[in-house]
């Protein structure tokens, strides 16, 4: 097992890097972002264009998200460890090419397994650049502006996590699904140019926890397989939600003495943190589970064009954009725990707002819909990620941002695999169904701030 004292951290590199080469390490670092959370979403809208296309019932084409984030979960937090060994410029360079590789040969696919192969060599690709990002922040600003270098990758990913459906909309008016794969080719290979400008840091010659890792896999992995199988097989669900348990359970025994474990036990003991992680993951179930139904609700129930659907997705975008620099001022200066609460009953009642409308009711109703559930979503995240990040000692950056990627990912598998049970309860009624379950988990996120709230008020003065 590992000790504190071969935990301890390498010696510390200088404080941020110099101008011009922080611009280009920045710039480098946004376009890795940018092509990682676009091709998770824009994936999800293009799922009814690829059922079609190559036959696949629609309980089974949500396989082409799930495969993904189920790489990319189970191998973010073993790829971190990884990276610290390794190098971190290494790592990202291998990442890319393999992600884009894969992207290649995605848009190639002529069937399910085909397809389903090809995106879990892109998930796993995308997991060896996501796991690096929260670590790349910390080396590339100095300590002064550190806090702005959070937000402006806070900021990245949640702009380009409603973006990416939109873009990907608008595609597919005017081209094949292929092409929601393709466009990440020209991005990957931009970013070839700025690997020089990476930060160089320090590897860590500690001993690698392998057990640690492999344990890591089922906690993540058999929780997602189990919650798909809890209608068609719920046997195999109860037994891989029983094994993904009983691993959880040996890995929190064998981590929580370690200075510094592979898998963050130390970070989750701090309770600004340990709120934040819970309600990030909710939050992005909702918003994963709303966005993989929404296309199949505006496309089936209220009979909405591509071109629509991409509009009504942008609307959203529009909440988000418009939303999350007010939050970002106000969660300096409000109880985070009342913003958060206040962002994720607006989410929770933008959704509902959709499912209520009538059919033929007109086009502004159900934007406005879209843009509530954007407003609560930008006005949840800035102060959350805020609590998140800052919450952790400075020595362990680099892992809450691992944990945050971990949390966010494992939240969007979350609420992809709650889709995938709504479509299997009712294949008529399942897009309604999985707006429903994004509501839930809103409300969950709003639940959790409310307890956070009212019975450990502490916690946001810890900020």
């Amino acid at each position: 097992m590992e000790t504190a004292r071969s935990a301890s951290p390498p010696t510390q590199p200088a404080d941020g890097l110099e101008t011009p080469r922080r611009h280009w390490a920045v710039l480098t670092l946004i376009l890795a972002l940018i092509v990682t959370v676009f091709d998770s979403t824009m994936a999800n809208v293009a799922l009814p264009a690829i059922a079609h296309d190559l036959s696949i019932d629609p309980a089974d084409v949500v396989w082409v998200v799930i495969a993904y984030n189920l790489v990319v979960v189970v191998s973010l937090l073993p790829l971190s460890a990884v990276a610290e060994r390794i190098g971190f410029r290494r790592m990202f360079a291998a990442g890319m090419t393999l992600f884009m590789v894969s992207s290649l040969a995605s848009a190639a696919s002529g069937s399910l397994l085909g397809l389903l192969l090809a995106r879990m060599a892109q998930g796993l690709g995308s997991a060896m650049l996501m796991c690096l990002f929260g670590g790349l922040v910390r080396n590339i600003y100095p300590l002064s502006k550190l806090g702005m270098g959070i937000s402006l990758n806070a900021m990245v990913v949640g702009m380009t996590a409603v973006l990416g459906p939109t873009i990907g909309a608008f595609i597919l008016q005017v081209a094949s699904w292929h092409w929601i794969f393709l466009v990440n080719v020209p991005i990957c290979a931009a970013t070839y140019f700025g690997v020089r400008f990476l930060p160089d840091i320090p590897r860590n010659r500690g001993r690698f926890d392998w057990l640690a890792c492999l344990l890591s896999v089922p906690v993540f992995g058999l929780s997602i397989v189990g919650l798909d199988a809890v209608v068609k097989d719920p046997v195999r669900a109860v037994l891989c939600l029983l094994a993904a348990g009983l691993a959880g359970w040996v890995l929190v025994r064998r981590s929580r003495d370690q200075a510094a474990p592979i898998v963050p036990i130390d970070l989750l003991r701090i309770t600004p943190i340990a709120y934040a992680v819970g309600a990030s993951a909710f939050s992005f179930a909702a918003q994963m589970a709303a966005f993989v139904s929404i296309p199949f609700y505006f496309r089936t129930v209220m009979g909405y064009s591509y071109g629509d659907v991409g509009v009504l997705l942008g609307a959203w975008s529009v909440g988000v954009a418009a939303m999350a620099p007010v939050a970002g001022y106000l969660s300096g200066r409000h109880p985070v725990a009342v913003l958060c609460g206040l962002g994720a009953a607006c989410m929770a009642l933008g959704l509902l707002i959709l499912l209520l409308l009538p059919v033929d009711t007109a086009f502004v109703w159900p934007a406005a819909g879209m843009l509530l559930g954007g407003v609560g979503f930008g006005f949840f995240q800035s102060p959350n990620n805020r609590a998140l990040l800052a919450g952790a000692p400075r020595h362990r950056s680099g892992a809450a941002g691992g944990m945050q990627a971990t949390t966010r990912v494992f939240g969007q598998s979350f609420g992809t695999a709650l889709v995938a049970i709504s479509f299997n309860l009712s294949p008529a009624h399942g897009a309604a169904i999985g707006v429903v379950a994004g509501i839930s988990c809103a409300l969950i996120a709003m639940g959790i701030n409310v307890v956070r709230h009212f019975f450990s008020p502490a916690a946001d003065l810890e900020l």
